[in-house]
């Protein structure tokens, strides 16, 4: 078994996603301390800390998916969603797709590696014999937490 398979119980393709995640992040840090060494406006801190709680707010999203927390993956496909905004603005009305057409490729990546089979089957909680439908009546990952709570109280 891989060091990243023990360190997290999400499948790989929410590993990754979560790597493509944490590029924005790190990117709106970046700018954030940009603006704060060579910046010269008035509102400087607003700015600054404009960028650097919205950096480190997808970089928070990036670290849960990396982790194998499922609240992440809702603000993860948000933040792709923008990706994909801004990367078709980039590129169509800006004339700038050397930088859109790389920016809307890793919304979409992550779009696509969150919706995947394995990743849904995580997110939902789905054992291996049971269908998505069965996974979702059951209550997904909550429902799975909530046997265990009864198993342990004996319940049932």
């Amino acid at each position: 078994m891989a060091l990243a398979d023990k360190i997290s119980p999400a499948p790989r393709e929410v590993r990754y996603a979560g790597l493509l995640t944490a590029l924005p992040g790190f990117a709106l840090v970046a700018i954030g301390i940009v603006l704060a060494v060579t910046g010269r406006s008035p509102d400087l801190v607003a700015e600054v800390s404009y960028y650097a709680v919205l950096g480190i707010g997808v970089l928070a999203c990036a670290t849960g998916l990396l982790l194998g927390k499922t609240w992440a993956r809702s603000p993860s496909l948000v933040v792709a969603l923008i990706l994909v905004g801004v990367g078709w603005y980039a590129t169509g009305p800006s004339d700038q797709s050397g930088f859109g057409v790389p920016i809307m490729i890793a919304g979409v990546a992550v779009i696509v590696l969150l919706f995947r089979r394995d990743s849904r089957a995580w997110v939902l909680g789905q054992r291996p014999d049971e269908t998505e439908d069965e996974a979702a009546r059951r209550g997904g990952v909550s429902g799975r937490a909530a046997e265990r709570e009864r198993d342990e109280r004996g319940d049932r």
